[in-house]
């Protein structure tokens, strides 16, 4: 049984990038503290550097 996709407005994602990348705080610690995937938070950080 698949899950339905939770969506995040642009605002969170960049508040989440932005705490990883001030921080230097490991993506799995920062996306467990906001309630995400470190796979989604990780993914979000990876198209932010490009």
């Amino acid at each position: 049984m698949s899950h339905p996709r939770r969506k995040y407005d642009p605002e969170f994602k960049a508040g989440a990038v932005r705490i990883v990348r001030e921080t230097h705080r490991p993506i799995c610690e920062v996306a467990r503290e906001l309630g995400i995937g470190a796979g989604v938070l990780g993914n979000w950080v990876r198209k932010d550097r490009i």
